[in-house]
């Protein structure tokens, strides 16, 4: 069983999974975890879906797959990225996206293989367990603290999920699509699509499973006032 700290030092956002699905109990019980997440005056602004259907899972991905085919860049409830980016974090973007495409050997040019690994996301990597986590839209009109909380229950369902040896990956890719999700799960009007998150079993001889993009050190990110 992995201590708190070895739960946040060990896991890593996992992009090839076994087909797999959760026990219902083990899901139940990682859901169960997050919900304890705090939340401003307690409103508890997730509503989530968590899906193992896979038919439906394919529906969503062919539906932003196609969507992607037509040029359309994304469609989402909430601006997921910086809008214009700067230094550090684009630098940060760009060499975590170098990092992976030089480790799985793919030339910047070959635009084919390039598209298939973004599919991946939409194919939810092969796992089996897809959590998509929605919040009232009145929650996000002129406000941002649902937005964090809901980010803070993401974080503790995915190191929920390490007491159970379960991997995961977080989507902001599916945040940008978040109104083609709403669509094809016939989402109530009033909830917008935040993110997901994919929970299952990593492939451990999948190469790609072994990339994990550098940390910037401490004194970068943390002021020290004593």
């Amino acid at each position: 069983m992995p201590t708190i700290l070895e739960a946040i030092n060990n896991r890593s956002s996992k992009r090839a999974f076994l087909p797999k699905t959760l026990p219902q109990d083990v899901l139940e019980s990682i859901l169960q975890a997050a919900a304890q997440t705090p939340s401003g005056a307690n409103m508890q602004p997730w509503v989530v879906y968590a899906i193992s259907n896979q038919t439906l899972l394919q529906n969503i991905g062919d539906a932003i797959i196609e969507k992607m085919s037509s040029g359309v860049e994304h469609d989402q409830f909430i601006q997921y990225y910086p809008v214009k980016w700067s230094n550090p974090y684009k630098k940060r973007r760009i060499e975590t996206g170098v990092g992976l495409y030089n480790l799985m050997e793919v030339d910047r040019k070959d635009t084919q293989t390039r598209t298939k690994m973004w599919h991946d996301n939409f194919r939810w990597f092969g796992a089996q367990n897809v959590v998509f986590v929605c919040t009232d839209k009145n929650n996000i009109d002129g406000a941002a603290g649902a937005l964090i909380d809901c980010g803070a229950y993401m974080q503790t369902l995915m190191l929920a999920a390490q007491e159970f040896g379960v991997d995961s990956c977080p989507q902001g890719s599916t945040t940008e699509f978040g109104r083609v999700v709403a669509e094809v799960l016939d989402l109530p009007e009033n909830l917008a699509l935040l993110y997901s998150v994919v929970l299952g079993y990593a492939d451990t001889d999948a190469k790609i499973n072994s990339y994990q993009p550098k940390r910037v050190a401490l004194e970068e990110s943390v002021v020290f006032i004593n």
